[in-house]
């Protein structure tokens, strides 16, 4: 029987490297995405190429709309993983914010994964083990001034793993977390070459995350040799932050 993973955020750097590491891992998937269809369909085609004895489905759901996760959820059938890549940055003065703003970060990093998970646990506990996997930030945990609301529904997020690990654990589920430091995406295109040079020299490593990097603590995860783990936040951020 294949084994199918729901990637959230499947069309974004990170969640391409995510599904590029999966599929090599055996795993089919599907492949969500909220607006950029383009992206996601080319990673999709690209998989079915390479890996014609798998499965892969593009699905798409907005998270930032209230309907999000329920519309996700009636267009899965059997799924085994479920990868939280997605996500939204906020930079400026929580003075500055808007409740709007608010509402959508609240919405995309944790009231619809949430409500996701609740929605497909009963399909993961068709298995004897199954996994619950967020990308959370080192911002959940270390805060970070210019970003206090990005950083709250991260450190939510975080929260939310180490309480539903214990509630789900009876049923085979595992919940963790990765929480990367900085990874070079488009993400971080505002920094200018003397700030990410600034960032480098705070980082014990000297060098900057990769998509890659993420990936592979994915791929670790889902991988079944790291089954005795659970309600974890995993550090990923070459000791930026202890």
């Amino acid at each position: 029987m294949k084994k199918f993973a729901l990637v959230v955020g499947a069309s974004g750097e990170i969640g391409r490297a995510i599904c590029q590491h999966l599929a090599e891992d055996g795993w089919s998937m599907y492949l969500h995405y909220s607006t950029n269809q383009q992206a996601a369909q080319l990673l999709c085609d690209t998989l079915t190429k390479k890996f014609p004895a798998q499965e892969f489905l593009l699905v798409q759901a907005d998270f930032s709309e209230a309907s999000g996760a329920e519309i996700l959820a009636a267009q899965l059938f059997q799924v085994q993983a479920i990868v939280f890549a997605s996500g939204q940055a906020h930079y400026g003065l929580l003075e500055d914010a808007t409740v709007s703003e608010m509402d959508a970060l609240w919405r995309v990093h944790v009231q619809n994964p949430i409500h996701l998970t609740a929605l497909l646990a009963s399909k993961l506990r068709t298995h004897p083990i199954s996994y619950v996997l967020f990308i959370g930030s080192i911002w959940g945990e270390a805060g970070s001034a210019g970003e206090a609301l990005y950083a709250t529904v991260k450190g939510a997020q975080h929260t939310f793993v180490k309480s539903y690990a214990q509630e789900a654990a009876l049923s085979g589920i595992r919940v963790n977390a990765i929480a990367p430091g900085f990874i070079q995406t488009a993400m971080n295109s505002h920094l200018s070459e003397e700030e990410l040079q600034y960032i480098v020299e705070e980082i014990p490593l000297q060098t900057l995350g990769q998509t890659v990097d993420v990936a592979n603590m994915v791929t670790f995860y889902l991988s079944g040799k790291a089954d005795y783990v659970t309600g974890q936040i995993i550090r990923l951020n070459g000791g930026w932050y202890i």
